[in-house]
């Protein structure tokens, strides 16, 4: 038992003890508690420390909360956005529907004999030489192969080329093949008008067989001259350019068609008409 405590030990145990003695001493005299202003001063840092850190957390977490409730936002606003967007769209199509069957009531007006079915372009089929328009109506609705294709301001899309009990296909006057007798109406001069392909401009008519004397205006109007097939009076198109052809003894126009082909909503197939 006596060499139980070393030296060093024995040194340690006496600094404690007086260590303890002086600042009890200290703390009576004083009314200081020096033990707790250590114990403070170590542990400030740390209190500090961990109060910078809680703070961070805090931003951190508050940065997240923030970015997922803008998140959250941002996708509400698009979603509304959309429909807002839809809504407009349908307003617009809603639009040029009634304005349409407004132009279509004028067109009967005048026309009392025209017996018509409208249908809408479900489909489109163009390349160098032929131009169709697939619409969503057919035989059932009395829709027949040989009808003529207007649109509602009486002007002329096409032919009826193909017929199923709910669909029907149309040649527009863009195809080179389709071939229309027509007029020009302020003078009368007749020529037969076809896609103009085949003369390097596929996007416009042509309109030949003009007699070498035809006075021929930009802006002319071209309707049709009438026949079992298209009545008179249809809108062919306007005249943008002319000359001589290739023989030099009558004379071509360069039409820009009346109907809007690309844009085309709906159409109106005329199944009966009283010919002139």
């Amino acid at each position: 038992m006596r060499h139980f405590f070393s030296t060093r030990v024995k040194v340690v145990l006496v600094i404690s003890v007086l260590l303890a003695l002086v600042l009890t001493v200290v703390n009576s005299l004083t009314g200081k508690n020096y033990p707790g202003m250590l114990v403070r001063t170590v542990l400030t840092p740390l209190r500090s420390g961990a109060h910078s850190l809680a703070n961070q957390v805090e931003r951190v977490y508050d940065y997240i909360f923030n970015y997922e409730q803008l998140e959250a936002e941002n996708a509400a606003l698009k979603e509304e956005l959309a429909a807002l967007r839809s809504d407009v769209r349908d307003a617009d199509s809603l639009a040029r529907e009634i304005e349409r069957y407004r132009a279509l009531l004028e067109l009967k007006e005048a026309n009392e004999d025209y017996v018509l079915v409208d249908g809408y372009i479900i489909s489109r089929s163009s390349d160098d030489w032929t131009s169709t328009l697939t619409i969503n109506r057919g035989t059932a609705a009395g829709i027949e192969v040989g009808m003529c294709a207007i649109t509602a301001y009486g002007e002329v899309v096409g032919l009826v080329v193909e017929a199923g009990s709910n669909y029907a296909v149309v040649k527009t006057v863009l195809d080179s093949s389709l071939e229309i007798s027509a007029t020009i109406a302020s003078t009368g001069y007749s020529g037969m008008v076809s896609g103009g392909y085949t003369h390097n401009h596929s996007d416009m008519l042509w309109m030949e067989y003009l007699p070498s004397t035809a006075i021929i205006r930009n802006r002319d109007q071209v309707v049709t001259s009438g026949s079992t097939v298209y009545p008179r009076n249809l809108i062919v198109g306007h005249v943008v350019d002319a000359g001589f052809d290739d023989t030099g003894v009558a004379k071509y126009a360069v039409l820009e068609p009346a109907a809007d082909i690309a844009n085309l909503e709906q159409i109106f197939i005329l199944t009966d008409y009283e010919v002139q």
